[in-house]
């Protein structure tokens, strides 16, 4: 069944904050090409902050730890049985599964939509529920460039690529009030999901008295409460992990000199939001999930065994980054900020 002027679409990415980042070019050319249109966002709490406020937009919360708990709890049961019947209710005539697993796909299948779009390749035989199975080129091929690749089969163009982030200067606000007369400063983000992508705290540290020395910036630690005690231990920074919401955290980034990350989330909105950047990767392939459009600001070993996927690492002790000192970082910077203007 083709598509011509759907009028109520239900997007389907709940995570990781990262990934909701990739997808936001995707829902700003649906709403572009689709004006009229009411357009739904599934997507877990914990990244629902990045998007929400995006206009004409409509959340719908991933409850998936709650959810989880459905065959023991009847609470939770019911939870998950009302929401999807309410899925079904809402009457969807274009669903988008970015997520591409399982219970993304069952979750397209449940509303009942007419079109049903997703990847020919996705993982654990998602692709059954889908009425439109878009291939993908086998290559390596960046997050963003794969997501738009589902498009064209709903007569949506894939470009221009932009990131609407909803700032207003109210967060704005938020993060003067907590940096106070800091002057130019460089933000570090030292957390990452895995353990095998965080760079070692230590190295973060040593930056600290360099960046001030040759570049005339302070410090200052980013990211969620996990991390608090990981941000501890660079001496001489300030400490704002745990302190801002989502949207503050990409006001802090829009008004930093430098922003120094490991591949995560954090990350990702400071490369979206077009800042000076040095990324630090190490067992994951910058190709596929790297800062977008910005190679030049990745900073990585030359190792055979990079990229690995791997979240351990017990062969070769982490390698890629516990090897990876501080001065590729702080030449990047240097290069970073020459060819910025503030």
């Amino acid at each position: 069944m083709a598509i011509t002027d759907p009028r109520n679409i239900l997007i389907i990415k709940p995570s990781s904050i990262g990934d909701v980042v990739h997808t936001m070019p995707l829902w700003n050319l649906l709403r572009q090409r689709y004006p009229k249109a009411r357009i739904s966002w599934l997507v877990a709490p914990a990244c629902a902050g990045i998007i929400d406020g995006l206009p004409d937009l409509r959340l719908l919360r991933f409850e998936r730890k709650g959810w989880a708990k459905a065959w023991h709890s009847p609470s939770a049961a019911g939870d998950l049985l009302r929401f999807q019947r309410d899925l079904r209710r809402d009457r969807y005539d274009l669903v988008i599964d970015v997520q591409g697993l399982f219970r993304s796909a069952w979750f397209a299948f449940l509303t009942g939509a007419p079109v049903r779009v997703g990847f020919a390749n996705a993982r654990e035989f998602a692709w059954l529920f889908y009425t439109h199975r878009i291939p993908v080129p086998t290559m390596d091929q960046h997050a963003v460039d794969r997501y738009l690749s589902l498009l064209p089969a709903i007569n949506c163009p894939t470009a221009p690529v932009e990131f609407p982030f909803p700032l207003t200067d109210t967060h704005r606000q938020a993060v003067r009030a907590l940096l106070g007369d800091i002057g130019p400063f460089a933000v570090l983000c030292p957390g990452a999901n895995w353990e095998t992508k965080r760079w070692p705290v230590q190295r973060f540290a040593e930056l600290v008295h360099p960046l001030k020395d040759r570049f005339g910036l302070s410090c200052v630690v980013a990211g969620g409460p996990e991390i608090v005690n990981l941000a501890s231990q660079i001496p001489g920074a300030t400490n704002l992990c745990g302190k801002t919401t989502l949207m503050q955290l990409a006001a802090l980034f829009e008004a930093a000199n430098l922003v120094i990350a490991n591949d995560s989330g954090p990350m990702h909105i400071a490369c979206a939001l077009g800042r000076p950047l040095v990324t630090i990767f190490g067992p994951t392939n910058p190709i596929r999930t790297g800062p977008y459009g910005r190679m030049e600001t990745v900073v990585r070993a030359n190792l055979d065994c990079m990229p690995c996927y791997s979240r351990t690492c017990t062969k070769y002790n982490h390698r890629c980054l516990q090897e990876l000192g501080i001065e590729p970082v702080l030449v990047t910077a240097q290069q970073q900020l020459a060819s910025w203007r503030h």
